[in-house]
């Protein structure tokens, strides 16, 4: 129990730091804007091509997790328009349930993998991030396309896919691990300012949360949370044993599928015309049941597959 305590305490922990430096020391929105920013653009960019590149492709089931990943995730795609549509939500309303369906925060994921499991942990967590990132950009970006009032583009959708920091970050991540890795210096540097993106990524998903936000509309944050943190991570686990992947493998796809929604979930509902309080409620909601589920789905993975 005590090396679980030490990968979630920390992960928590800073959420909560985040929540109470934003409340009585770092009030100021702009400030936090500015480091969600420097974490989009720069320094989770760099963790993924680090982790990625230092991965050897073909000593990994890659092909069984992403069979395993994107079918959890269409499955996910599918029950989260059903339940958008079952509390009779108009679209705006929708693109937050998808959003809380689907979409993650990866730097939990990280920082528990980093904790329980180093580096192989962490390089097969930024293989799940490679192959999550493609899935819900598309069916999120299409998602607020379709609510625009007029004919679906597939062009723009397809721009703000590929130019997404953090898609480009996979595909290159992936392109230097089938060159043989990174070139000496270059990646300890990424390393670093991947480390650096884990805390203040944490810190700054604390600031964003909102207690007084989950009083809107409970009922359809309960079901779609329990979509996120259960059904989906559940799928997951049944379509990997299924596909008889080896445990640490089992273990990274489960984990940063049952992650809470990504707290930019907020800032994409604002910016594109979704809603922004609901998607505040699900996202605080949703990393406030994790503190429960996250430890549990692992602790049900080693006990399933043995994992040290």
């Amino acid at each position: 129990m005590l090396p679980y305590l030490d990968a979630f305490v920390p992960a928590f922990g800073l959420l909560g730091l985040g929540a109470l430096l934003k409340r009585h020391l770092l009030p100021d929105d702009a400030v936090w804007a500015g480091i969600e920013r420097l974490i989009f653009w720069v320094l989770l960019p760099a963790l993924l091509v680090a982790a990625i590149g230092s991965v050897r492709l073909g000593e990994l089931p890659v092909l069984g997790m992403m069979a395993a990943i994107w079918t959890a995730l269409a499955i996910g795609t599918a029950a989260s328009l059903l339940i958008a549509r079952a509390f009779r939500q108009p679209h705006a309303a929708m693109t937050s349930v998808l959003m809380g369906g689907i979409r993650f925060n990866n730097l939990i994921g990280f920082a528990v993998a980093g904790a329980l499991f180093g580096a192989p942990g962490i390089a097969l967590g930024a293989v799940a991030t490679g192959l999550i990132v493609p899935f819900v950009q598309f069916v999120t970006n299409t998602a607020f396309a379709a609510g625009g009032g007029g004919p679906l583009r597939i062009g723009p959708v397809l721009r703000q896919i590929v130019l997404n920091p953090l898609m480009l970050a996979c595909v290159l991540g992936f392109l230097v691990a089938w060159a043989g890795g990174l070139p000496p210096g270059v990646k300890p540097l990424l390393e670093s300012l991947g480390r650096a993106s884990v805390a203040l990524g944490l810190l700054a998903v604390g600031a964003a949360l909102s207690l007084s936000a989950m009083a809107d509309r409970l009922p359809l944050q309960i079901v779609t949370s329990l979509l996120k943190l259960v059904v989906m991570p559940g799928l997951t686990l049944l379509l990997c044993l299924w596909l008889a992947l080896p445990p640490l493998s089992i273990a990274m796809a489960v984990l940063f599928m049952a992650l809470p929604t990504a707290a930019t979930s907020y800032v994409m509902a604002r910016a594109m015309g979704g809603d922004a309080p609901l998607m505040a409620a699900i996202t605080s909601t949703e990393h406030l049941l994790a503190m429960i589920s996250l430890p549990l789905w692992l602790l049900l993975v080693r006990s399933l597959t043995g994992l040290g």
